[in-house]
């Protein structure tokens, strides 16, 4: 098998035995790097430091990352200015702070029959909140339910 020392110089080709031997007398680890190579590539290196820096780089990587949430923000056909206005405002806060927003829609009992009303309703919002988001997808009937899903504007 191939080794290569902990400062990454090629030792050339030795017997496992031989490979093992020269790890411990260097207190390291003999580690696998290339079982499909010909020969297979080993590498002498302190392999519980090796995986604490592969854990730190990824916990690193973890904290740069963005977690995209979906706030659901429920109407209903016969929803007051008031609380249309509200909601709304709602809905461009959370644009604001980079979250998608899911605007329901929701009919019950015999309010489905009116479903033309729920369309008028969530078209005016999207004509509402469009400078500040775009429309992931456009609204459509899920059970009892119209939905559409915004996204906050790529700036």
């Amino acid at each position: 098998m191939r080794v290569i020392d902990e400062e990454g110089t090629q030792l050339g080709i030795l017997t496992p035995q031989d490979a093992l031997a020269l790890a411990r007398q260097r207190t390291l680890d003999l580690v696998e790097v290339a079982p499909n190579a010909d020969p297979p590539v080993c590498r002498i290196m302190d392999f519980g430091k090796y995986q604490y820096q592969m854990e730190k780089k990824a916990r690193e990587a973890r904290k740069h990352q963005k977690n995209i949430v979906i706030k659901e923000v429920k109407f209903r056909p016969n929803t007051d200015d008031h609380d249309y206005e509200f909601k709304k405002n709602n809905v461009l806060r959370f644009l604001d702070d980079g979250d998608k927003v899911k605007a329901v829609v929701q009919f019950r009992g015999r309010e489905i029959t009116h479903k033309e009303i729920g369309f008028q309703l969530i078209n005016k919002l999207l004509q509402e909140v469009e400078p500040a988001a775009t429309v992931e997808f456009r609204p459509r009937m899920e059970g009892n339910a119209l939905t559409a899903i915004l996204a906050p504007k790529k700036s």
